[in-house]
């Protein structure tokens, strides 16, 4: 039996699990709040500001934040079967960085001007969409200055209005470019790399804005707190994955062992890899990883703690594993131990978790390139977000890879100098 449920299966293992996660996030969101109640705190979240740090579930609460994430995921999952994409890592790792980030920052609306700014970027090329539908989808993490506009323009709204979405669609035409050339920047080391070239793009906006009077500042809505039901939930969850990649791999966990000897680098999609099964128990692994973090420190398990450790839960599946992740972890972590930084402090929070951009960097040289990569992150991820007042959600995808340019060079000159010593001492 088993195996003739793996059979009707195969090739739709991830977008199974895809749709069991909005069908999940949908109970759950009618569990916690009443139909009127999500009405209203949909119109809540649509309307107010989305800036860093915006927190859903203090905002609008958790049923309605839940609704949210199973809206935003099912516009990516809808996109992307649309377009008849096949469901791989890097759908995989899109799908659930919207889902995440819908915990505290995107919701349906402010994220379409950017998904049409790419379609036009692909028709202005006389190219598919789908060859550009990640960029848009990544790219969505601009999506606060959508909403923004809205309330910084001194215009009536109608015309606030067509000036959001204006920026919108003109954020989506110049993400494309953009992110394909930041990619050489570091090198593949850095997994988040829209995140990267957003935080480029948003600094250079802000400075614009600056220019003509118009200052956005950030936001600090965070709930506190760890609900045990949440904590239940959420181990469940990750817990149902695990199970599901072992029963689709026929309990078997050797290739689980081979999928950690890849470093994990840029382009390392672990669903051609290796298959559904092993990356879907990667997955499971790294979501009980990041939820029993945060219990350990103390910290909370609010909208963007959350969204984070749903952004690993996703990238699980395109570069990163415990071999590579631990390391950049334990660094944000001791970095807190060594500095005025506490590991309970919300930025810090998050850091730890979004380390995973890093993940590479301990793959390919090591654990002592892993913890010094993730304390330079913890550092850096602090003073990162005051560039571009909240507009960027991806915060730490611009600090993994200011630290991944800066620190791969030396680490490459430092092991190619130590070979060259090597071999002439040979």
């Amino acid at each position: 039996m088993g195996e003739k449920i793996a059979g009707m299966l195969k090739d739709r293992e991830m977008a199974v699990f895809c749709t069991m996660t909005v069908i999940v996030l949908v109970i759950a969101a009618f569990c916690l709040e009443t139909p009127g109640g999500l009405a209203y705190g949909m119109i809540k979240i649509i309307l107010s500001r989305d800036a860093l740090i915006t927190d859903y579930f203090e905002l609008a609460g958790y049923g309605t934040a839940f609704l949210n994430a199973a809206l935003v995921l099912g516009l990516g999952m809808g996109l992307i079967r649309s377009l008849k994409i096949p469901f791989t890592g890097l759908t995989m790792a899109v799908l659930f960085i919207n889902t995440g980030f819908a915990l505290f920052g995107k919701n349906p609306v402010n994220v379409l001007p950017i998904i049409l700014g790419t379609w036009l970027y692909a028709k202005a090329h006389r190219s598919g969409m789908n060859r550009y539908v990640y960029t848009a989808l990544f790219g969505s993490g601009l999506a606060p200055m959508v909403t923004e506009m809205l309330y910084l323009l001194p215009f009536p709204f109608g015309v606030n209005l067509l000036c959001s979405v204006g920026l919108g669609i003109f954020v989506g035409f110049v993400l494309p470019p953009l992110s394909m050339h930041t990619a050489s920047m570091h090198m593949g080391y850095n997994l988040f790399n829209v995140g990267f070239s957003a935080g480029l793009f948003a600094f250079v906006m802000v400075c614009v804005m600056q220019a003509f009077g118009l200052e956005s500042n950030s936001v600090f809505l965070w709930k506190y707190g760890r609900p045990a039901w949440l904590i239940t939930g959420l181990y469940l969850y990750f817990g149902a994955a695990l199970l599901y990649g072992l029963f689709l791999n026929g309990w078997k966990l050797r290739p689980l062992f081979k999928l950690m000897r890849h470093p994990g680098r840029a382009v390392a999609d672990f669903v051609m890899m290796v298959g559904a099964g092993t990356t879907l128990i990667n997955m499971g692994l790294m979501g009980l990883v990041g939820t029993s973090y945060i219990l350990l420190i103390g910290g909370d398990l609010c909208g963007p703690v959350v969204g984070a450790i749903l952004t690993a839960f996703g990238f699980a599946a395109f570069g990163a594993h415990l071999r590579n992740y631990l390391p950049v972890l334990g660094g944000v972590f001791l970095g807190t131990l060594a500095n005025h930084m506490n590991p309970t402090t919300p930025g810090i929070q998050m850091g730890a978790i979004f380390a995973i951009g890093l993940s590479p960097i301990a793959g390919q040289f090591g654990i002592l390139a892993g913890l010094l990569a993730g304390a330079l992150h913890g550092a850096v991820v602090v003073c990162t977000s005051s560039l571009y007042g909240g507009l960027n959600l991806y915060n730490n995808g611009f600090s993994t890879g200011l630290v991944a340019i800066i620190l791969v060079p030396v680490l490459e000159s430092f092991i190619k100098g130590y070979k060259i010593r090597h071999q002439q001492k040979g």
